[in-house]
């Protein structure tokens, strides 16, 4: 399952070619994105599912900042020394604006922030507990880093209940000193998904591969069955692709083939869903992987419909935060949404928790 070559200047194979991103709900939601001051890694990342992600309730939204203290040579996030800066505010305006959106599943995700003393972990829990308690129906997930493998911090952040805690271990074993920076480890990573597990059993974790990046097979079969016995309850792949030449190059183009083999295998390992296929992300269609793997596994149609019945549910939700009536489309959902959670900094201060 090689996979084809990567040379620099030849075309993308064609199962990685995806049209732009559009439609009503796309761009209404990219509005009030930027009208609310919320910053998506779906768009930031140039994620290629946006728009199908979107369409379907789910969005990752970052906190923190957009200055990682880390260096990875895969990731296309500003590094450096944010010098302790955090905005104070964050909690309560990420909750309320993220309450009073249509959506049914939303992805916390956070850059590394070395220069914390808890790494970020308290803040991360804060912004968790207080959206739960505007939005009782909404699903959570948060994208952590590893703390520096400092455990009672990964503790913090699973005490909030996040439906999903996730951590992405990125790549092999053999090709983390290379592709990550010198403060992640293989060890490292695999050590807080499994305190996870430990702490909390009934909590769903989550981890992900890059492949295409100078691994071979064998080495990702090797990683899944590591990530599997620390517990990993759901498990995405996807090809890794170059954000810049400064970043580490493509090595290979996974087909598609080669990624339902590891869908299958993974299955077979025993996680509780893999998603596995080109252009799959971290996030990638959460909402329905949570659906179908958690609240209805092994049944396609009443995942289906339950998918269709929690977004109704979503946007009644939001629609009462914003204290109307059930808006009867999505544009009208969008505009409600902005007028309910542009609130002066001075109130969010008074209010927060």
């Amino acid at each position: 399952m090689r996979g084809v070559n990567a040379r620099r200047f030849d075309p993308k194979p064609p199962w990685l070619k995806v049209r732009a991103p559009g439609g009503e709900t796309y761009t209404n939601l990219k509005k009030t994105f930027r009208q609310l001051d919320l910053h998506t890694v779906c768009e930031e990342a140039r994620c290629p599912n946006v728009g199908e992600c979107w369409t379907e309730g789910t969005a990752t939204v970052m906190l923190l900042g957009d200055v990682c203290t880390r260096g990875c040579r895969f990731c296309a996030v500003t590094s450096g020394d944010p010098r302790g800066a955090v905005d104070v505010r964050e909690p309560e305006h990420v909750a309320r604006a993220i309450a009073s959106l249509g959506l049914q599943y939303v992805v916390m995700t956070m850059v590394d922030r070395d220069d914390l003393l808890d790494g970020g972990a308290s803040h991360v829990a804060r912004t968790v507990t207080r959206l739960r308690e505007l939005r009782p129906d909404i699903l959570i997930e948060t994208l952590l880093g590893d703390f520096g493998g400092h455990l009672d911090y990964v503790d913090v952040t699973v005490d909030a209940k996040p439906h999903v805690w996730a951590h992405n271990i990125e790549v092999v074993k053999r090709l983390q000193r290379t592709i990550r920076d010198v403060r992640c480890s293989y060890e490292q990573s695999l050590g807080v998904l499994k305190r996870v597990k430990d702490y909390d059993p009934s909590r769903i974790t989550k981890s992900s591969i890059m492949v295409g990046i100078g691994e071979n097979d064998d080495e990702v079969l090797e990683t899944m069955a590591d990530l599997r016995t620390a517990g990993v309850d759901l498990l995405t792949l996807g090809q890794y692709l170059r954000p810049t030449p400064k970043h580490a190059a493509v090595d290979r183009f996974v087909t598609p083939d080669a990624f339902a083999k590891f869908a299958e295998e993974g299955r077979r390992m025993g996680f509780s869903f893999v998603a596995s296929a080109p252009l799959v992300r971290s996030s990638y269609k959460a909402a329905e992987v949570f659906v179908r793997s958690v609240l209805r596994p092994g049944d396609p149609d009443a995942a289906s419909a339950l998918l269709e019945e929690r977004l109704a549910e979503a946007r009644r939700a939001a629609a009462e935060i914003n204290g109307t009536d059930v808006p009867r489309t999505t544009s009208e959902l969008a505009a409600r949404a902005t007028q309910a959670v542009l609130l002066p900094a001075e109130s969010l201060v008074r209010r927060a928790p």
